[in-house]
């Protein structure tokens, strides 16, 4: 629903002229603009003198109303029925008909020839003009219409058709150019009551009588009530809506809208009293009741200007107008005085709104204007920059970012004086746009609110003394403060610049966007909002902002910024400064904890890792490897993970030196240097042995660490509760590898064959790293260490007989035999170990070796089932030789025989023989045959193969194999 809108001015007075009608009241009046841009004003008295005014709009000479002359009208006058006088200017053809007493009257347009009657018609009751609406088409003068046909048929000028109505007859006439009126078609019968107002547009004729309104059709001749009127109420009166295509009736205070199918639409307007007369212009209706002009807005009825054009003499006051959809003049006349008013443009409306600060009646009016199409969309911009200047002079700074939002061709370096002093970087940038000049030239938001807290103390001043002021009554009644102000100034600010961001700026334009955003966070101290977005892509100038963020202590935005802007070097600088910073800050030495002004409830934590963190995602990317090594060494003192990133990164390009990097890393940091070195081992597939070497000398080295610091642990621990004992003290610590070092160094001196074994044993020979040094031993081919190892020290038995089966010799078990029973350093002899390597491994074993090696000291029960089995086992593998043997000469022989039977087969050729592949007769060509006896000749033979028969078996996939005596098929 539309908000009924204040008072304004939409029509002012242009010229006013004195009228003599002889002390007779006026009953007509109308307009006629010329193509000269002259104006030709008609007033037809009671008496039936016609009054010419003239009205020429100059914007040199000042505007006036000359009175032309007068005409009296031959006979008119002396009858009752003079009230219905109509004035009908045709411009086109520099006429004028006028009716009165109820004859049609032609005359020139200048009244200089005597008015010519027309003796066609008489009693004529109403008559209209056919009118063109803007729905069908542009009205043309002189042009054809060809989409009505009456009863005479033919192409007829739409501009010279009449409709006439006399009596409860409606007649259709063609003016022609003698001046005479030719009768197209009359209506008999479909209407009640005498006519008393007629509106021709298009195909449509509205009629009114004193019964109702009536519509009826060109085309196909039917005639229908629209509405009927109530016996109490006055004479029906139309006015045709040229702006919409829409018709006006009138119903005493009443008017109903219709459209040209007499259809209503929107609603009516309802007018304080029964007008006088009614016109329209633009949106409006203007109407006329006892020297008082109102004007009503079409679409929501309301009145928007009232105004008196003083003493009328005591007769009607009739109005005039233009009758097209730009028209801009309405004529206002009475007995006594002519007066011309202009409609103010929409432009001096809004302005004159805005003056007056009336800003939501001038939004109302430019919506309205924007809806009916009136306002092109760079008025729109204009006009929603030039609100929201003033509401922020007003001091209203969430309402004037509304108004900048709305405003398409605003640009945001308009506002760049509002936030940073002048001169500036962006000073050139910003538009010498004052608008309308209803508002102060641009300065600083501090000056903005100074300035109207001034005003407002100025006005609160005044309204004491009983003078009232434009300042907001809310500010009065409650005054602001300056901060909240330059608070809700800064962050309707930011708002803006937020919405511009996703713009299409010049890069010049978008840079002093982001600057200036950044300004502002600050101002407020959004820290969060700071580095989000110096993080992001930007445009900001850091020259502009190095200074002012390192004044402040925003080092995280600058770091950001320097970031961004490809600037490495000061961003790793700026982040090492705040580890320090952090460090140094935080009581426990891990963390720093800030309050955001913003919300106080919210704790920004930060910490010597979250900037080890941002350090790192630039070295990770980083190719300059002298700068990622002079960095590496503060970040590997706070977190060593992070420290390895940044050493094994695969987001940069091209890769560090490894001999640089190994240089560079601190020999106190010797995980940092194992996990280099793995990863050029496992996931750079170095195969450098120095690299194999080291990295297997750093974990033996580790290893030995583990154990020694293991042992301390226990003795220290010695007597305490399980409870009680720190995981420090195990030796446990934080770890970059999930796994324990002596894991890591057993599955790589057994993966890799690169590493110098003899460095590393002799890193780990006076150990107790067995596993180590026999894997060690083991890759040397110490193999008499190697089971010492296994079978005395580690007593995995299973890993000792598992190594014999690598070395595949029987030496080997009886080697492992003998070290089960004969064990040095005083150890009893392992006879359970014995006994399970003579039943897993016996056949392995001579016999007669093992009795000699068994000790006379072996309980004999032990010994006697494994060496029972033993004796079997060996005579068993003896026959089973024997059958194998023998089964091996059988095919040997069968082999032979077969070979010997192949070598005899022959074949007898006559002369009925023929290749059995080109079917050509043998004779005496070479021929050969396949083992499935197939033959074909030797041509044949040399294209198929020796391997392919002419059935198409392939013997080397398909062998061929004939029974024989031993093996069968």
């Amino acid at each position: 629903m539309a908000v009924k809108p204040k008072s304004r001015t939409i029509l002012e007075p242009l010229g006013e002229s004195a009228v003599d009608c002889s002390n007779s009241s006026i009953k007509s009046v109308a307009l006629a603009t010329l193509p000269d841009g002259q104006t030709l004003i008609y007033i037809a008295t009671v008496s039936g003198v016609l009054l010419l005014y003239s009205l020429r709009i100059s914007q040199i000479d000042p505007l006036e109303i000359a009175f032309i002359r007068r005409l009296s009208l031959p006979g008119a006058g002396t009858s009752n029925s003079s009230s219905l006088n109509y004035i009908q200017p045709l411009v086109h053809i520099d006429k004028v008909i006028v009716l009165a007493d109820g004859f049609l009257y032609l005359l020139d347009s200048r009244l200089l020839e005597p008015a010519k009657r027309i003796s066609l018609f008489k009693g004529v009751t109403a008559f209209s003009r056919k009118f063109r609406s803007i729905k069908s088409g542009p009205h043309t003068n002189g042009g054809s219409q060809v989409n009505y046909v009456y009863s005479n048929g033919g192409n007829i000028d739409s501009s010279n058709l009449f409709a006439i109505g006399i009596g409860k007859k409606l007649v259709l006439a063609e003016l022609i150019l003698s001046g005479s009126l030719v009768i197209l078609k009359e209506i008999h019968g479909v209407l009640d009551g005498i006519i008393t107002t007629l509106l021709w547009v298009d195909n449509s004729i509205f009629v009114g009588t004193k019964v109702g309104y009536y519509l009826y059709n060109c085309i196909n001749g039917q005639c229908g009530l629209i509405f009927s009127l109530p016996d109490s109420s006055g004479m029906p009166r139309l006015k045709l809506l040229v702006k919409e295509s829409n018709v006006l009736l009138m119903v005493d205070n009443v008017g109903i809208i219709v459209d040209i199918e007499g259809q209503p639409v929107g609603g009516s307007l309802v007018f304080k009293e029964t007008p006088d007369s009614f016109r329209e212009i633009g949106s409006y209706v203007v109407a006329t009741r006892n020297s008082a002009v109102e004007l009503y807005h079409k679409k929501i009825g309301c009145c928007v200007q009232r105004f008196v054009v003083g003493n009328g003499g005591g007769g009607p006051c009739l109005l005039a107008d233009e009758e097209n959809e730009s028209g801009n003049l309405v004529a206002v006349a009475t007995s006594l005085k002519l007066i011309c008013y202009g409609k103010v443009s929409e432009e001096a409306q809004i302005k004159d709104m805005l003056r007056k600060k009336s800003f939501k009646e001038a939004m109302s009016l430019v919506k309205e204007l924007e809806n009916e199409g009136e306002m092109t969309k760079e008025m729109l911009s204009f006009v929603h920059a030039q609100v929201g200047f003033l509401l922020l002079f007003d001091l209203h700074f969430k309402e004037a970012v509304d108004h900048f939002l709305l405003s398409e061709n605003m640009q945001p370096s308009e506002l760049f004086p509002f936030i940073m002093r002048d001169p500036n970087r962006w000073t050139l940038l910003v538009p010498r746009n004052r608008y309308w000049g209803l508002h102060p030239p641009p300065t600083l938001l501090e000056n903005v609110i100074d300035d109207g807290l001034t005003a407002i103390q100025r006005a609160v001043f005044l309204k004491k003394a009983g003078v009232e002021s434009a300042v907001d009554a809310e500010f009065l009644l409650n005054p602001p403060s300056r901060a909240d102000l330059l608070e809700s100034a800064i962050k309707n600010m930011i708002r803006y610049l937020q919405a511009c961001r996703v713009r299409d700026l010049a890069v010049s334009v978008r840079e002093g966007v982001d600057t200036l955003l950044m300004y502002l966070y600050r101002a407020l101290n959004c820290v969060e909002d700071m580095e989000r977005l110096a993080s992001s892509e930007n445009s900001c100038v850091v020259e502009e902002l190095e200074a002012l963020l390192t004044d402040s202590g925003h080092l995280r935005t600058l770091a950001f910024l320097y970031a961004g802007k490809g600037m490495s070097a000061k961003a790793l600088s700026t982040w090492r400064i705040l580890a320090r910073d952090y460090s140094s800050s935080s009581k426990h030495k891990d963390q720093y904890v800030e309050t955001d002004l913003q919300d106080p409830s919210r704790k920004i934590t930060f910490s010597p890792e979250t900037a080890a963190i941002e350090a790192s995602k630039i070295l990770e990317e980083s190719s300059d490897q002298d700068l990622v090594l002079q960095h590496h060494g503060w970040i590997a003192d706070i977190n060593q993970v992070i420290a390895v990133q940044i050493l094994i990164s695969e987001k940069r390009v091209s890769l560090l030196s490894p001999d640089e990097v190994i240089a560079a890393i601190d020999p106190k940091k010797v995980e940092i240097l194992q996990r280099y070195l793995q990863w050029l081992i496992e996931d750079q597939d170095s195969d450098d042995s120095r690299f194999h070497t080291a990295y297997a000398v750093l974990l033996a080295k580790s290893a030995l660490e583990t154990i020694d610091v293991s042992l301390s642990t226990q003795g220290s621990v010695a007597g305490r509760p399980e409870k009680e004992i720190k995981v420090s003290e195990r030796g446990g610590g934080s770890s970059i590898f999930e796994s324990p070092v002596r894991e890591r160094l057993q599955i790589f001196l057994e993966s890799s064959d690169l590493y110098d074994a003899e460095d590393v044993l002799e890193m780990i020979e006076e150990s107790d790293l067995w596993l180590e040094k026999a894997i060690l031993y083991r890759r040397l081919g110490q193999e008499t260490l190697v089971l010492n190892i296994l079978a005395l020290k580690l007593e995995n038995y299973e890993a000792a007989e598992q190594y014999c089966a690598e070395i595949g010799r029987p030496d080997a078990y009886m080697q492992l035999l003998e070290i089960y029973l004969n064990p040095k350093d005083g150890r009893e002899p392992m006879f359970k170990a014995a006994v399970r390597l003579l039943h897993n491994h016996g056949e392995m074993l001579d016999p007669l070796q093992v009795l000699e090696r068994l000790s006379p000291d072996m309980p004999l029960h032990l010994a006697s089932d494994t060496i029972l089995r033993m004796l079997r086992a060996r005579h068993h593998h003896h026959r089973q030789g024997k059958i194998v043997h023998n089964m091996s000469h059988a095919l040997v022989i069968d082999a032979s025989l077969g070979r010997m039977e192949e070598r005899c087969r022959n074949v007898q050729i006559n002369d009925e023989s023929t290749c059995g592949s080109c079917h050509a007769r043998l004779g005496t060509k070479l021929f050969a045959m396949y083992p499935d006896d197939s033959i074909v000749c030797y041509k044949c033979y040399r294209r198929q193969g020796e391997s392919t028969s002419v059935s198409g078996r392939d013997f080397k996939k398909d062998s061929l194999v004939k029974p024989g005596w031993l093996v069968t098929r």
